[in-house]
């Protein structure tokens, strides 16, 4: 069992009902005694407060779930969903960036063009990946990997889970915002599947500039939104206590962003979060991919663009005075 460190506040007393359960097991097998009645009224308990504990998680709740630390990342989507997967490094221009992860690979036999924003497990992991936050290196590798998709009529798979992308000064000096830019207008274009699965959080433009697909999928448990829930509360009260409150307001939670036509898809995990049964999480996302997929590759490239050009022009709400 992991430290109480990774795991949230709201799941303690889950954790600790199972840790409970297992010394009771483990007693019981040690000694050869029969807990059985004892474990069955335990499980029963349990159940019923993952229920009501994981039934009425606040907006504010599911961005901690989003940015749990055991929660899959990308590499752990793509090793379960995949039969195999070449990664491909570098944007040809300045260097390689570790927080963006992309390459070659097949799912149930057909090949595909995976992208993705890592993130790292501990300090020295996110260091490595820059705590999943692109430079303008990263966008253009990502773009550069969406040409070569175009090249082999491959379609393109995009998993999201980043802060936003890196706002230091290097990353300003190398053209950032213009990176960014470019990804929008080119990602409109790609005449292949684009099919976008937010996976944790989905920050700003830094999740944007890999995310203009013809289909949104979003993780049960994910994020999505303009800023932060703290940046936002910073802006508007001048006090980053207040980001319970800004996620409300912000409308960021899977649910929400279905309702509002963002996302099109709303991807169910397992009850707790994808990070309490990675493998289920990965199953249940594996099959939405693919059912997209097939879906898309009946269209023709005219089509394609014509269908993502009006699903981008329907988004919003306009009046007029």
């Amino acid at each position: 069992m992991a430290t109480d460190s990774t795991w949230l506040d709201f799941e303690k007393p889950i954790i600790e009902l199972e840790r409970r359960m297992q010394d009771l097991k483990d007693f019981g097998s040690k000694e050869s005694i029969e807990f059985s009645a004892e474990l069955k009224r335990l499980e029963h308990r349990l159940a019923k407060l993952k229920e009501e504990i994981y039934s009425g998680l606040s907006s504010w709740q599911k961005v901690q779930l989003a940015r749990h630390p055991r929660r899959p990342y990308t590499l752990d989507y793509v090793e379960s969903i995949c039969s195999y997967f070449v990664e491909l490094h570098g944007d040809r221009t300045f260097r390689d960036d570790k927080a963006v992860i992309g390459g070659l690979a097949e799912i149930e036999g057909r090949p595909i063009m995976v992208i993705g924003q890592q993130k790292g497990r501990n300090t020295k992991e996110n260091l490595y990946r820059n705590f999943g936050m692109p430079h303008p290196e990263g966008y253009r590798k990502a773009l550069r990997l969406m040409h070569v998709a175009v090249k082999f009529n491959c379609p393109i798979v995009s998993f999201i889970d980043t802060p936003g992308a890196f706002p230091g000064v290097g990353a300003e000096e190398r053209g950032q915002s213009e990176a960014i830019a470019r990804n929008l207008r080119e990602m409109a274009t790609v005449p292949v599947p684009f099919v976008v699965a937010v996976i944790g959080e989905g920050g700003s433009g830094g999740a944007l500039a890999m995310a203009v697909g013809d289909a949104i999928l979003m993780m049960e448990n994910a994020i999505y939104s303009v800023i932060t829930p703290e940046g936002c509360a910073a802006i508007l009260w001048r006090d980053r206590a207040r980001a319970p409150q800004a996620a409300e307001a912000l409308r960021l939670t899977a649910t929400d962003l279905h309702e509002l036509g963002v996302v099109d898809e709303l991807v169910p995990e397992p009850l707790g979060g994808a990070h309490r049964d990675v493998t289920s999480a990965a199953a249940t996302l594996k099959e939405a991919l693919l059912r997209w997929l097939d879906d898309l590759s009946r269209l023709s490239t005219e089509e394609l663009l014509s269908r993502r050009a009006a699903k981008y022009r329907a988004m919003g709400v306009f009046e007029r005075g």
